[in-house]
């Protein structure tokens, strides 16, 4: 069983913005709504691509000084809904909830911030959690959702699209979910590392 599934809704929430531009327009192209928060709205926006705000759906704005974004029910069961589940639909239907397809996402940059010399604040200030919260969610639930957790994806999922049309089989979306727990298993792997030095 191939269990194909089409991209019809897109979140897209990034730190490095380069690699991008060919996939947004694909998305666009094949109809896909596309989600999105602060400076990555901007960006989709600058390229003429209509994007909805992620607020928008969820009714709160980015707060914290950007600590919390994304981290709202309407955007996790979104992602979690278990599309061959009824319960699952009739709580989405009731909550207003729409369904995510498709993450790419990527982590604040850690590493280099640490590599960097910057001070413990900053440093911690790098930890990601919306975008680990992601990464984890939709590689939770590949039967149904794409996962791209870094920009070493950007050209597997440019060469679904194309080749696909949107669609994916389960082989695909497990093997994107293969790839995000393996970003987010290094990731923390230097976390740690860190709190163990510092």
């Amino acid at each position: 069983m191939t269990e194909k599934r089409k991209i019809k809704r897109a979140l897209v929430s990034v730190f490095h913005k380069d690699g991008l531009e060919d996939i947004l327009r694909t998305l666009h192209a094949q109809g896909v709504e596309l989600l999105s928060t602060g400076g990555t709205q901007a960006f989709i926006e600058s390229l003429g691509i209509p994007c909805c705000k992620v607020e928008d759906v969820t009714t709160y704005p980015s707060i914290l000084g950007g600590r919390v974004k994304t981290l709202h029910p309407k955007v996790f069961g979104g992602i979690l809904g278990r599309r061959e589940l009824e319960g699952d639909r009739q709580q989405m239907a009731q909550y207003e909830i729409p369904e995510i397809d498709l993450v790419i996402v990527d982590l604040y940059p850690f590493e280099d911030t640490v590599a960097s010399g910057a001070s413990a604040a900053d440093i911690i200030e790098k930890i990601d959690i919306g975008g680990i919260s992601l990464i984890r969610a939709a590689a939770k639930n590949f039967r149904d959702v794409i996962i791209v957790p870094s920009k070493s994806e950007y050209k597997p999922l440019l060469e679904l699209l194309q080749k696909k049309g949107g669609e994916s089989d389960i082989e695909d979306r497990r093997w994107f979910a293969t790839q995000a727990f393996g970003v987010s298993s290094h990731y923390d792997t230097a976390i740690h590392a860190w709190f163990e030095k510092a």
